[in-house]
């Protein structure tokens, strides 16, 4: 396996000097789709008519603060001089792809071709016998894929989340399981030792994924636990000092293809958050026994490798300790938010695989090309989610570098929200596959794969459990002292592919009392209904952003009801003014992205993808939604059917694909 050269320290990426308050500063008054240093503008939206674009609508992207009375009024931190704002940075918000994922997705090549190695039938074939398929394995490697899991002042290529999950995407568009096996969850099990690590830690597990390798995770023990999650190891501090563990899990991903683990190890019997600590060992130990028990075939994720593990007397020194003694709960809490919005950030690129699976197939043999009228609501509508995921998780994944203070309740709605989504959204699909969707061949294998795939990747009801875990708690003093108060965050925020100041791990927290988005979402619903003079789909969105205030006002008022956190975790009315909650957020995530983009002229800048996106939200929490326009619907679905035939993304960035 290659070693990647750790970049010296003269070739470190700096970080703004800048507060952290200035990533909550007032926007530059410039609009994000043309600046005073260039005249670039983005590209065109294309319909699938082959008809020019509308002209841009002017929108104004300097937010204008509309004062409420108190206590129902949002404001905007003062706006000092930050990097964040710049014209320069907001020409830098148009380019298209990071290079890295552009290669990787032309080394993959055309997942439609029979003959591909890393094509469709290969990967479906690989599933089938349940194993990694070698080929594809060995060109990740080749591309050093490992590294980029490792920050860059490490030597590593990380700098922020989202161009991470931009570079994975073209993988999880192929396989699943591949993009966990190969590495995604190295990540997640280093993360810990990126946030509270020492430098000798950092180091020695960076130079385990530079130079190729995995490292495994070994989680604690939760309620509602399944396979990953049920069974825990103990750590005892024996007398002479350092640590012996015992114990077992039932799957353990990669524990067979490394001996490099993070093990949150159970440290103290008490059930409070100092129960456990986060322990590395970083290779076979000096003494005691690291034993793989018999591979555990999950129903989904076939191609994974998932083992059994028991520790026996394992000794390890003082020196293993990741951050402080019984620091596990909180570590788990501060460095999960980063799968919380990874996952769903790239799982979603496997549903984009599926939509242009069910567009070929409602549109096979059409003279028209175009697919019959019963079709049309859900081709859009689904787009319309992965459009309403993608800002949502975007959002969260720009959230951990531009505000990783406030960002901890979003990455857990991400991670809470989402999942369902887009298991609702394959369900659509499959109606629309019809007969296709048991196919084996390379035109619709994947989409079987896909729907094992998924419930194991979002680590099913146990991931659902603990996110509620992370909200509900939250809701009652955020009703009481956040919502329609907490000043509305920086556009940057909501400007993806924008630049990102390096992802500081150590930034990470899991407290705040903001909620930056819920203000999003009422200083938006604001400038919409301030509008003078609006079209049918911009008086459409107003109405719609004006629902989703009023049921945020309501939620206030239940939030506000329920006893004090700590008693109301499970409880099912908490959890489901969680679920309405989380709904909210995603409206305010597609809500910012679209003003983000509403000085443009291509898709985004267009209202119709974020009627067609409220309206669903709207429908889903049940509250009294305008009926949505029609033209809302067709929009969209020429914007899908015209990136499928031109070989495009169906997610915020439209990017080129292979085949």
């Amino acid at each position: 396996m290659p070693h990647w050269t750790r970049t010296p320290p003269g070739g470190r990426a700096t970080r703004s000097a800048g507060p952290a308050a200035a990533c909550w500063s007032t926007p530059c008054a410039t609009p994000p789709t043309r600046c005073g240093s260039c005249d670039r503008r983005p590209r065109h939206g294309r319909r699938a008519d082959g008809a020019d674009p509308r002209p841009a609508q002017h929108h104004p992207h300097t937010r204008t603060h509309h004062p409420t009375p108190e206590p129902e009024h949002t404001t905007r931190a003062p706006a000092p001089e930050s990097e964040h704002t710049t014209p320069e940075r907001e020409c830098a918000a148009r380019v298209p792809e990071p290079e890295r994922a552009a290669r990787l997705e032309a080394a993959l090549g055309d997942p439609f071709d029979p003959a591909n190695p890393h094509g469709h039938l290969a990967l479906v074939r690989a599933d089938d016998t349940r194993e990694a398929p070698r080929a594809t394995e060995a060109l990740l490697t080749e591309h050093g894929l490992s590294a980029e899991f490792v920050p860059h002042d490490l030597g590593g290529r990380l700098r922020d989340l989202e161009e991470l999950a931009r570079v994975l995407r073209p993988l999880f568009r192929r396989d699943l399981a591949l993009g966990y096996g190969f590495g995604i969850t190295s990540l997640f099990a280093a993360s810990s030792v990126w946030t509270a690590g020492d430098t000798h830690q950092r180091a020695a597990l960076a130079d385990v994924l530079l130079g190729g390798g995995r490292v495994a995770i070994v989680h604690r023990e939760v309620a509602h636990a399944n396979a990953i999650l049920r069974r825990e190891v103990r750590a005892q501090r024996p007398a002479g000092g350092g640590f012996l563990l015992n114990g077992s899990k039932d799957a353990v991903m990669n524990a067979d293809r490394t001996d490099t683990f993070v093990v949150y190890a159970r440290t103290s019997a008490g059930s409070g958050s100092a129960s456990h600590s986060v322990l590395l060992l970083p290779g076979p130990p000096a003494s005691g026994e690291v034993r793989r028990l018999a591979r555990v075939e999950m129903p989904g994720m076939r191609g994974a490798r998932f083992h059994g593990l028991r520790l026996a007397d394992v000794r390890l020194p003082d020196s293993a300790l990741v951050g402080s003694l019984g620091e596990g709960v909180t570590l788990a809490l501060r460095s999960f938010q980063i799968s919380h919005c990874l996952i769903p950030g790239t799982v979603l690129a496997g549903v984009d695989s599926v939509l242009r699976l069910a567009v070929r197939a409602a549109t096979e043999n059409r003279p028209d090309g175009r697919p019959a009228r019963r079709w049309h609501k859900a081709l859009s509508g689904v787009f319309a989610d992965l459009l309403a995921c993608d800002a949502m998780a975007v959002t969260g994944l720009r959230a951990l570098s531009l505000v990783p203070q406030h960002a901890h309740l979003l990455a857990a709605a991400v991670k809470y929200t989402m999942p369902d989504l887009l298991r609702e959204d394959l369900e659509e699909l499959a109606a629309v596959l019809g007969a296709r969707g048991y196919d084996r061949g390379p035109l619709y294998g994947g989409f079987q794969k896909l729907a094992r795939d998924l419930p194991v990747a979002g680590l099913g009801h146990s991931g659902t459990a603990v996110c509620q875990a992370v909200l509900v708690p939250q809701l009652p003093a955020l009703a009481r002292t956040a919502w329609f108060r907490t000043a509305e965050p920086s556009a940057a925020l909501f400007l993806p592919g924008a630049p990102l100041p390096p992802l500081d791990h150590r930034r990470l927290t899991h407290s705040g009392t903001d909620d930056p988005l819920t203000a999003t979402l009422i200083g938006a619903a604001e400038r919409l209904a301030a509008r003078t003079g609006t079209e049918p789909l911009h008086a459409a969105l107003a109405a719609l952003a004006r629902a989703l205030v009023e049921e945020l006002r309501v939620l206030r008022a239940r939030c506000a009801a329920l006893p004090a956190a700590g008693s109301t975790v499970f409880d099912p009315l908490a959890c489901a003014l969680a679920d309405r909650y989380a709904l909210l957020l995603c409206a305010a995530a597609c809500l910012g992205v679209w003003e983000g983009q509403a000085d443009g002229d291509g898709f985004l800048a267009d209202p119709a993808w974020a009627v067609l996106v409220l309206s669903r939200i709207g429908r889903r929490l049940g509250i009294a939604v305008p009926e949505t326009p029609a033209d809302a619907e067709q929009a969209v679905l020429a914007e899908a059917l015209g990136r499928c035939r031109h070989g495009r993304s169906l997610d915020l960035y439209d990017t080129p694909l292979a085949g």
